[in-house]
């Protein structure tokens, strides 16, 4: 789930040979607060008789508005919450939601014993309550998940927390509404790093994963890019050119100190880590060709993993960490190969195309999404690396390219030209529910953290 570059080799080698602006002052990230959470009284063991995952049908969920008065900015809070926390699940893709507009036509008495009834009879299943109300300028959220049939709670949870937490409140609840009812981890407080030239020079940012909350993570004044997340959210790898050469550097998100990892020759680019977050896989040149190498992440133990005489480059290891995906020129065009995470067995995944590149995996490790020129223009393609089978996934104007996956591994945000600049989009799987997350200057080389990074 590690971001790719699509550029053509040869261009990479034009931009790196580039006079770039030295490096300028750091600009750490100013953490956000997180919200102090407490569950309150828990449910008792409660079965719900629900639909599975893959194909089956969506879960329907009543969702009338959340109840509580609240005033000024306490009101502005709740509003987003509420907001927040419908948006998450209908982005999940698990649930059919009927709203205060559907559920108005509904005699309701406000006694959800006596109502039960009334809610089953359009088709609900479950239903969720929340409750919002200030607390010495703090807002207090109890939400409730109900069986529709017994009335049962399945989660009760409360969080506490200053209003400019709302939406990772939100996030936090949407996220056990779907590990209760479908039995899966949710996605609502993973995030996305991402390449942007919205203040000047490109440096590396990081938004919520629907494209809110975008800060900003390096200050070099310089061009930094292809971010990448460690396995467990703490820090970003990274390519900068601030002090020169490109080179590998991370930032630890909590401090925001940023330090060298492999700086030394003419090209260090495109990390992947390991999924122990011990090592980095990345492109590397010392006499001009450039290899695929794996380090540790103080920069010792470097291992050469390549040797041909063709460009190898965006390394991406898989989630077991038995694999690396990689592209090579070494069959003319640019193609995906597969190696042995010590550089063996090497084998071309890809055939079709003229051009293939940024190879990104999904969670599972089955399917491998990629940059694939097709009638000379790059699309969103995908493939099983088991069954070879493969899917291109977008079509239309502008250039489509860097896919990075969900950790649920249900959508697939990617870099697209159709607007006219670089902009970060998101589809399902299958590639419909097409949206941008991004409008602001060029977007580019999205990946998407595999859990909860922090604030």
């Amino acid at each position: 789930m590690r971001p790719r570059s699509t550029a053509l080799p040869i261009l990479l080698f034009l931009l790196f040979s580039l006079a770039l602006v030295l490096a300028g002052a750091q600009q750490p990230p100013s953490p956000a607060p997180t919200p102090a959470t407490a569950p309150s009284q828990q449910p008792g063991q409660v079965t719900l008789v629900l639909p599975g995952n893959g194909q089956q049908r969506k879960v329907k969920i009543a969702f009338p508005a959340f109840r509580g008065q609240l005033g000024g900015d306490g009101a502005a809070a709740a509003r987003e919450l509420e907001e927040t926390v419908r948006r998450d699940l209908d982005t999940s893709g698990y649930f059919e939601i009927q709203g205060p507009d559907v559920l108005s036509g509904l005699h309701l008495t406000g006694d959800v014993q006596k109502d039960l009834a009334a809610y089953k009879s359009t088709g609900n299943e479950v239903i969720l309550l929340g409750e919002v109300k200030n607390e010495q300028d703090r807002l207090v959220f109890d939400g409730r998940v109900l069986d529709a049939g017994s009335g049962q709670a399945a989660l009760a949870k409360r969080y506490r927390g200053p209003y400019s937490v709302s939406r990772r409140m939100a996030h936090t609840f949407a996220d056990e509404v779907v590990r209760t009812l479908i039995g899966r981890p949710g996605i609502a407080l993973s995030a996305i790093a991402f390449t942007s030239d919205r203040t000047g020079a490109k440096e590396i940012w990081v938004m919520d994963y629907d494209g809110a909350n975008p800060r900003k993570i390096t200050g070099h004044h310089s061009t930094s890019m292809s971010p990448a997340w460690s396995p467990d959210g703490a820090s970003l790898a990274y390519t900068s050119f601030f002090n020169g050469p490109p080179g590998l550097y991370l930032a630890d998100l909590a401090s925001g100190r940023k330090r060298p990892v492999v700086t030394s020759g003419t090209l260090n680019t495109s990390p992947s880590f390991s999924p122990d977050g011990k090592r980095i896989a990345f492109a590397r040149s010392l006499d001009g060709n450039v290899e695929i190498f794996t380090a540790d992440l103080d920069g010792g133990n470097l291992r050469r993993l390549t040797n041909s005489a063709a460009i190898d480059t965006n390394p991406a290891w898989s989630p077991k960490g038995g694999n690396i995906a990689f592209t090579s020129s070494r069959a003319s065009n640019p193609h995906i190969y597969l190696m042995d995470a010590e550089g063996a067995n090497q084998r071309r995944l890809t055939f079709d195309g003229t051009y293939n590149d940024g190879a990104a995996w999904s969670p599972e490790g089955d399917l491998i999404a990629y940059a694939s020129r097709r009638d000379g223009q790059f699309q969103i393609a995908v493939t099983n690396v088991g069954t070879l089978e493969t899917q291109v996934l977008t079509s239309g104007p502008g250039e489509n390219e860097s896919p990075t996956f969900s950790p649920d591994g249900r959508q697939i945000a990617f870099t697209s030209r159709r607007s006219g600049h670089k902009q970060i989009y998101v589809m399902a799987l299958d590639g419909s529910k097409l949206r941008p997350l991004t409008a602001e200057g060029n977007n580019d080389m999205a990946d998407w953290s595999r859990g909860a990074p922090p604030q």
